[in-house]
């Protein structure tokens, strides 16, 4: 089959994959990574309060979208071999349509907003496809992004239920951070952002059951730098990422070790990127609370996600 670009427009970040199917075993992936790149663009900036995309943020997206063209063209994929997803900035933004009619006009990539459901679904198609077979069978699959966060109950490899929260790193952190170093009450107040969401979170579940799977398990940004912060990946390995363990006492000692830290000397360790030093509060105030409220003493971090899902996806024949 030709090589497949996927494009995952995040409220945060933008990526790129440009695949082709490779065989899987089971200590393998099934796509064979021709390129990748990303881009912390930090597109739903300021979203929270005014509803819109910013000029400044799209402008970012579009150079980011510039340069992974640029990328595509030169391994010769078929502009109908481009699949482009965006989430919760664009699908939630008033302007949203527009940016996306503006993408297609100037670049000629066409993005499919997707709604929360199909950003779970493929989220967990994308982990599930390298994680270990016992931890897909129960677990929670969490992504933490920009602008929302997806929860994902998953039981004998299917799910259950999937919900997606208006709860993301560039949300809590835009409302809450204020204190440089983040002070107690700043904390505090994301957790407590954090916990009326997860109401609403469970109160969804009883729907169905309450039940609370036996993995936790976490794909995006803020999850797998914790991941390398902790095993000080240099440079940045994805299947060391996958299926790593991170204890509650490992994490906390991540947390307060980054809390004690400013926003300059968190942007100092080199496996935190560019963009990233503040957003990792917000993503350790998630993180913190659902271990505390699930009472998990572990969570396990996985690089695939979204991207990948979308790329998987692309070869289905309802995708296109």
């Amino acid at each position: 089959m030709d090589a497949h670009a996927s494009i995952d427009i995040g409220s945060n970040t933008l990526r790129l994959l440009i695949a082709s199917p490779s065989s899987k075993d089971d200590s393998g992936q099934p796509w064979q990574d021709i390129a990748y790149d990303h881009f912390i663009v930090r597109l739903g900036e300021g979203l929270h309060h005014t509803g819109r995309l910013s000029e400044a943020g799209m402008m970012r997206a579009i150079k980011a979208l510039k340069s992974f063209k640029s990328t595509i063209d030169q391994y010769h994929v078929s502009d109908e071999h481009i699949f482009a997803v965006a989430t919760a900035a664009v699908r939630e933004a008033e302007n949203g349509l527009a940016f996306q009619q503006r993408v297609a006009r100037e670049l000629n990539i066409h993005i499919n907003i997707i709604d929360g459901d199909r950003e779970a679904s493929r989220s967990l198609r994308g982990a599930a496809s390298v994680l270990h077979q016992q931890t897909r069978e129960d677990m929670l699959l969490f992504d933490i992004g920009g602008g929302s966060t997806e929860f994902i109950r998953v039981s004998h490899g299917h799910i259950v239920d999937a919900i997606s929260r208006k709860l993301g790193v560039v949300r809590l952190v835009e409302a809450h951070l204020k204190s440089n170093p983040p002070s107690e009450k700043d904390f505090m107040t994301m957790k407590d952002t954090v916990h009326r969401h997860l109401d609403s979170v469970e109160a969804f579940w009883q729907k169905n059951s309450a039940h609370i799977p036996s993995y936790m398990v976490g794909t995006a940004g803020t999850v797998t730098t914790l991941a390398a912060v902790e095993m000080n990946l240099l440079p940045y390995d994805p299947e060391k990422v996958n299926n790593h363990r991170i204890s509650r006492p490992t994490f906390e000692g991540l947390r307060d070790r980054l809390l004690n830290m400013s926003h300059e000397q968190r942007q100092e360790i080199p496996t935190i990127e560019a963009g990233r030093a503040d957003l990792m509060i917000g993503g350790l105030a998630i993180i913190e609370t659902m271990m505390e409220r699930w009472n998990h003493n572990a969570f396990i971090s996985v690089d695939a996600g979204l991207l990948e899902g979308n790329w998987l996806a692309s070869y289905d024949t309802d995708s296109k």
